[in-house]
């Protein structure tokens, strides 16, 4: 390509043009890189909006006699506009408060791997205390750090985004914390070691994720009247106060969920329970609450309130399908399912019913057991669903492996032949 003057490349782009592309460079060895092609290339590092700082870009060598710290030092001084700030690599928390204070003025996206600080003998505490002189931070992502004390960093009042990620926690240093960026939309706490309270009070939140590792107690009390999206996995008790819930996940893949209070969820879409025990007073009051629920996700394995495991109750087929007339999408695990098959569960079924919304059903099926009152459920979802288009039926983990489960299976196949455009096996 040739311009006016003669030139050709990228010495005739135009200075505003190579500014915008190389502006697209984020990792730290692509910058470097293109600083030493000439003078003009490396005249744009000042406008650079971001650097990433990669878990490989100093070999052990450079951080251990201190040129990785002079190495981020040097780019961070050199980044006058910077926006964004990733470290992943090993770093020296001494010289983090220097690096936040010289670019405070238009930094507004931070992420650090803490684990990964070549120096982790700061003070209990102390080393989060210096994300505080970043006060217009926007985005703030952590990873391996320790909130078993509050970090004291004055209020973040432009904070909407926090995610803190593999840390061991206390209830007052998180209420603390949080207490300290009131203005958030986001909150992640993810594979998070925690015991005693949550406590969450938010009036901007929108989504929230809290991942509690081990099989403690552990409870949550949320307050987020704007509250859109809520994922938590690994509370034994659950307290939700005024929200505008669309999305509701809960879970817990050791020990027992004991109690669960949504309030009214009118506006929700998609619910799913998930976990090994779950109290059934806590399932049967979620599901109650959630009445307008479009898809709907059950994989609980088993119920009861003390240390035993018992099965599902016995679950009506017509009074569950009444209690949620908008279900379009439905996933049953193998204990929901049965709870459906057992003998009375069909006994209010006549000529009127019918499940007016239901699109998808993904039913996993773990025993050839009550084989047959399994496919009278199956039979009466197919027949009671005008607008069923799909149903997956999903054998998993069959114990029963002699001829009950070869009969049962073979059952399963006739009933797949003759809904060949609807069901499918998996």
């Amino acid at each position: 390509m040739e311009w006016g003057g003669g030139e050709t490349g990228m010495n005739s782009v135009p200075d505003g043009v190579v500014q915008h592309i190389l502006s697209n460079l984020s990792n730290v060895r692509d910058v470097a890189a293109c600083a030493c092609v000439c003078r003009r290339w490396r005249d744009c590092v000042p406008y650079l909006p971001a650097l990433f700082f990669p878990r490989n870009a100093f070999d052990a060598a450079a951080v251990g006699r201190g040129a990785a710290d002079d190495a981020i030092g040097r780019m961070v001084a050199a980044v006058a506009r910077l926006r964004e700030l990733v470290i992943y690599c090993p770093f020296s928390m001494a010289r983090l408060p220097d690096w936040l204070a010289a670019r405070s003025a238009t930094l507004r996206v931070l992420e650090l791997r803490m684990d990964a600080a070549a120096d982790k003998a700061a003070p209990e505490g102390g080393h989060l205390d210096c994300i505080g002189l970043a006060a217009g931070l926007e985005e703030l992502r952590l990873w391996g750090v320790s909130l078993t004390t509050a970090p004291a960093w004055g209020r973040m009042e432009r904070l909407r985004v926090l995610e803190v990620v593999g840390a061991p926690l206390r209830d007052s240093a998180v209420r603390d914390a949080i207490a300290a960026c009131p203005n958030l939309t986001d909150l992640s706490l993810l594979g998070c070691e925690c015991t005693g309270t949550v406590a969450v009070d938010l009036h901007l939140l929108v989504r929230c994720r809290l991942d509690i590792l081990g099989a403690g107690n552990c409870s949550l009390v949320l307050t987020a009247p704007r509250l859109e999206s809520l994922e938590v996995q690994g509370f034994t008790w659950i307290t939700l106060r005024g929200h505008s819930l669309r999305r509701l996940s809960i879970a817990k893949s050791t020990g027992r969920v004991h109690k669960v209070d949504t309030g009214k969820l009118p506006d929700l879409d998609h619910l799913s329970l998930r976990g090994v025990q779950w109290n059934w007073a806590a399932v049967s009051s979620v599901l109650q609450c959630a009445s307008e629920v479009k898809h709907l996700v059950m994989k609980i394995e088993f119920c009861g309130d003390l240390d035993a495991l018992q099965p599902f109750p016995e679950v009506d087929l017509v009074d569950f399908f009444n209690s949620h007339p908008k279900l379009r999408k439905f996933e049953i695990h193998g204990a929901m399912f049965a709870a459906m098959c057992q003998k009375n569960s069909l006994k209010n079924l006549d000529s009127r019913f019918l499940i007016p919304c239901l699109e998808e059903v993904l039913i996993t099926v773990r025993s050839p057991l009550n084989a047959e009152q399994k496919l009278n459920t199956l039979e009466s979802l197919m027949k009671y669903s005008e607008k069923l288009r799909t149903m997956v039926i999903r054998i998993s983990q069959m114990k029963n492996c002699h001829e009950a489960a070869d009969d049962f299976f073979e059952e399963i196949c006739k009933f797949k032949y003759m809904n060949y455009k609807k069901v499918r096996i998996e």
